[in-house]
């Protein structure tokens, strides 16, 4: 066995059966000093026993394994983080498995229903984790895993309380994982499919037999081992099956001040996967929400014409951008002497802002044999060479001298993507003709 846990130790909540019970015979079994959690309990949440533990604890004994019992319910996150320190001093990983099941159709849930079964998934694994970050945080290191289903994902008939528990524990190993990222401390939600006791009345014998919980074994203790540094993931396994789950989201338009009937009109180009992209964060999805609104303003700045998203005529300046003159006036001299910027053979855009967002973009065509400037993003079919993004009064300093170009280029003021050189060769062609200046 090369994935030791020699000197780790581990909590694994609900480990008295089933899915809980492999995770801690299999953690023992390759070193991991283990407390097995569990209140003995039936598959409702109405009962205790401490045999479950106590049993498992026995086996681990028996093959030369280090573990010790622990009969609380989950919601005593602190007990149970007690029992490791107190036992084994330290705490390295908690595996939040314990479970109950309240199914029942919607209509006929009652409040206690809904509560139980938050209580144990949701309020039970912050505990024992809460319990548990500031060891992991103190030693910097600590492997968390949730458990989720794929209720959670799809939904199931009767299983709204479960469904929306489980639901919550992936936004909330999401989150631990930005959390614990500079701690190592790495969680994820693991989504097993497997016989166990929450599963056995459900399910048809042989069909429990074949989705044995020593099938997702093998995936918790990679989740779980100091070599394994993914984190803030969905990972699936059942019945000798491995898999990951992400979020897609369609490429989705733009309808800016949409009305309802808009949104009708729209409404497959809205839905269509066809060009869908993974979302992995946070960020991804607030960039996605930027370029949508760089968008609308692109859109409202021009007018709504055309020029904004195609490429304009060179005709369209607006007034409310200060800059706009100082296009016009290069779009002025190199229609009168083409030849200017013969040698810059190059596209370049500027991106406008009034300091913070985007308020036109304007670009410099100078690669086709009719060299142009006019407002708006770059044709259709054509890329940009060079991107400059730059505040309208700040570029209005730099093309009156008042500020200096490669100061507000080192200073963070003026900055560019692509082929900065363009710009040097640009400047002294501008600088030469005295048409306009950068």
């Amino acid at each position: 066995m090369s994935l030791r846990y020699d000197g780790k130790v581990a909590i694994v909540t609900g480990a008295g059966g089933g899915l809980g019970r492999t995770y801690a015979l299999e953690l023992a079994k390759r070193g991991c000093k283990v407390v097995v959690n569990d209140l003995g309990g039936d598959r409702h949440g109405t009962s205790s026993s401490t045999s479950m533990a106590d049993k498992v604890v026995q086996e681990i004994k028996s093959a030369g394994g280090q573990a010790v019992a622990n009969y609380d319910s989950v919601e005593f996150g602190d007990k149970i983080v007690k029992t490791a320190i107190d036992n084994f001093g330290k705490i390295d990983i908690v595996i939040n498995n314990a479970g109950i099941l309240r199914d029942v159709s919607f209509v006929k849930m009652t409040d206690l229903d809904w509560d139980l079964i938050f209580k144990v998934h949701v309020k039970g694994a912050y505990s024992v984790t809460k319990a548990a970050w500031p060891y992991m945080r103190d030693q910097k290191y600590g492997r968390v895993v949730v458990t989720a289903s794929n209720a959670a994902i799809y939904g199931n008939f009767g299983q709204a309380n479960y469904s929306a528990a489980k639901s919550a524990l992936i936004g909330f190993a999401n989150s631990l994982a930005q959390e614990g990222a500079k701690y190592n401390i790495v969680a994820n939600t693991l989504v097993p499919t497997a016989g166990s006791r929450l599963t056995q009345t459900v399910m048809p014998e042989d069909l429990v037999e074949a989705l044995k919980p020593e099938y997702v074994t093998p995936l918790v203790m990679l989740l779980t081992h100091d070599s394994f540094t993914e984190t803030g993931k969905v990972f699936e396994a059942g019945a000798g099956w491995y898999g990951t789950l992400q979020y897609y989201k369609s490429k989705g338009k733009v309808v800016p001040n949409a009305t309802v009937e808009d949104l009708q009109k729209n409404w497959s180009t809205i839905t269509d996967m066809s060009g869908a992209k993974a979302t992995a964060n946070m960020r991804d999805a607030t960039a996605d929400i930027m370029e949508a609104l760089e968008q609308v303003q692109q859109q409202k700045t021009s007018g709504g014409g055309s020029s904004s998203t195609t490429g304009g005529s060179g005709g369209d300046f607006p007034s409310s951008i200060k800059s706009s003159a100082l296009f016009k006036e290069m779009n002025d001299g190199v229609q009168e002497d083409p030849t200017a910027v013969k040698a810059v053979k190059a596209i370049i855009l500027y991106s406008i802002t009034d300091g913070k967002s985007e308020i036109g973009k304007f670009t410099l065509d100078f690669k086709n044999e009719k060299p142009r400037v006019y407002f708006g993003d770059v044709a259709d079919g054509e890329k940009p060479n060079a991107t400059v993004t730059v505040s309208d009064d700040d570029f209005l300093d730099i093309a009156s001298g008042k500020l200096n170009a490669q100061k507000a280029f080192m200073g963070g003021k003026l900055k560019v993507k692509g082929n900065v050189m363009l710009l040097q060769k640009l400047q002294g062609i501008l600088d030469k003709k005295r048409k306009a200046k950068l």
